[in-house]
């Protein structure tokens, strides 16, 4: 039998195509990410504990905290925390009273002041009344903010100060200051066994003067009690 050329083409087409294999079909493996590992654990922060306030207790505890709530009471002037100043009058003038509290290291420096002869008319050496009137010749109480080196024509170098409370708001009008004095130098206390009267100032050595001006500052607390 006879094929025509037609047939033979056709006939082998649709056996290529009856022979074909279908592709396979494509079977996605899902991707499985490993979990990562936990971050190791950070080291602990060290506790850090600042030294004690005061270690040696020259400061006696009731003057000591009643100056650190001032530091929070008085902050919108008291900008500088590093150190603060303390004066205490119950001591005897010829007794280091004025302390230089360094609040980060804890440390505390005692130096000797004078108080105001109105304060002691007696001159005992003691402090016993205190004011904020002009020409009482008292010293006053409270809370100051130390304001700055100055200079006056009578006391020479000085340590501003500002009062902060109804009790020495009028330091700046009394010209209230830190300043150095021969009545609080060593010599004198030698002499006569106790300190000399200022008008009222914070009267200090002439030797303590220079350092205390230096660190006093501006934005410090000066706090006296009594």
């Amino acid at each position: 039998m006879r094929l025509s050329r037609r047939g033979l083409i056709l006939g082998g087409s649709a056996m290529l195509a009856g022979c074909a294999t279908a592709p396979a079909a494509v079977v996605e493996t899902p991707i499985v990410l490993a979990a990562a590992p936990p971050p190791p654990p950070l080291p602990p922060i060290p506790q850090i504990t600042p030294p004690p306030l005061d270690p040696r207790r020259l400061v006696r505890p009731d003057l000591m905290s009643r100056a650190m709530a001032a530091l929070d009471v008085h902050s919108h002037r008291i900008t500088l925390r590093d150190r603060m100043y303390l004066v205490d009058f119950q001591k005897f003038s010829g007794d280091a009273r004025m302390f230089e509290v360094d609040l980060i290291g804890g440390r505390v420096t005692a130096f000797r002041t004078s108080h105001g002869r109105g304060s002691d008319p007696e001159h005992s050496g003691f402090a016993r009344r205190f004011s904020n009137t002009p020409e009482s010749y008292m010293s006053s109480v409270g809370a100051y903010a130390t304001a700055g080196a100055g200079w006056g024509s009578q006391q020479g170098p000085n340590v501003l100060l500002d009062g902060l409370e109804y009790s020495n708001n009028l330091a700046r009008d009394r010209a209230i200051i830190v300043h150095g004095a021969d009545y609080a130098d060593p010599e004198f206390l030698a002499r006569e066994g106790k300190l000399g009267r200022s008008y009222g100032c914070f009267s200090t050595a002439h030797t303590d003067l220079p350092m205390l001006r230096e660190r006093m500052g501006e934005g410090r607390l000066l706090f006296a009690y009594a």
